[in-house]
């Protein structure tokens, strides 16, 4: 190391053999990561809420088949699920629909993340949904019975409003990995934050790589940063007393 030359410029440098330089492809890597964790989160709440209430319903084939689907998605490794759904999902369709989901769809690798990542969190997030719910009283949900509602309805105008409010802690944890997690999706060739590192400290590798890693740390510490401070007013603004930290 001490002859290594620091260079903290180096992305600011052309690519060699193209007109674009390297911090281009870092802020198109930001960019692809950003999407990728955004679209994806919003699949891993709806999916996630809908099974976390499915594994509190009194119905037991009802929760039976979402405590399947957690500990499937849950247990199985995330880069185990992105190479089954791109390489492996497509030869389970019909020919027709195989051969356009591998070659005509659009943007496949981006598609294909987003909804590997969005499935995988959802069964982390309706594991939080379920300990939300169960963490309420009993009281809450009979009450809602005893004023006419459907269950249904008691778990819409009683039950979730109270629970998404006290798990918010532990869903700021989820939608920072989320983040974390996109950067998994290299493995099927999307050009994410970490693809476009790679490819700089590889094939286009300049003089100070060390300086372009450091760089893509700081960025993914940014966007958690961000995440967090913004979650964090979030929680403020809808904290509940009595069973998110203090207040009464």
């Amino acid at each position: 190391m001490g002859q290594y030359q620091w260079n903290w410029g180096v992305i600011l440098e052309r690519v060699p053999d193209t007109d674009e330089f390297y911090y281009q492809w870092l802020l198109s890597g930001l960019g692809w990561t950003v999407a990728t964790a955004l679209a994806a989160w919003v699949i891993a709440l709806i999916v996630g809420s809908i099974i976390g209430v499915g594994r509190t319903a009194p119905n037991k084939w009802i929760s039976g088949i979402c405590t399947v689907y957690v500990e499937i998605f849950r247990n199985v490794p995330l880069i185990v699920q992105m190479f089954l759904w791109f390489f492996v999902f497509p030869e389970f369709l019909p020919q027709a629909a195989g051969d356009w989901v591998k070659q005509d769809m659009p943007l496949p690798e981006f598609f294909t993340a987003v909804f590997s990542l969005g499935a995988y969190t959802a069964a982390r997030v309706a594991e939080q949904v379920r300990t939300g719910i169960m963490a309420l009283s009993r009281g809450q949900k009979n009450a809602g019975l005893a004023l006419g509602f459907t269950l249904p309805q008691t778990y819409r105008y009683v039950l979730l409003p109270m629970a998404y409010r006290i798990m918010i802690p532990p869903l700021t944890s989820e939608f920072m990995n989320i983040f974390k997690n996109s950067a998994v999706a290299l493995v099927i060739g999307l050009t994410e934050l970490t693809f476009q590192m790679r490819q700089i400290t590889g094939e286009y590798a300049p003089a100070n790589p060390i300086e372009v890693m450091t760089m893509t740390s700081v960025l993914y510490l940014i966007v958690a940063l961000a995440v967090n401070r913004v979650m964090a007013f979030i929680e403020k603004k809808s904290r509940v007393p009595g069973y998110v930290g203090g207040g009464k």
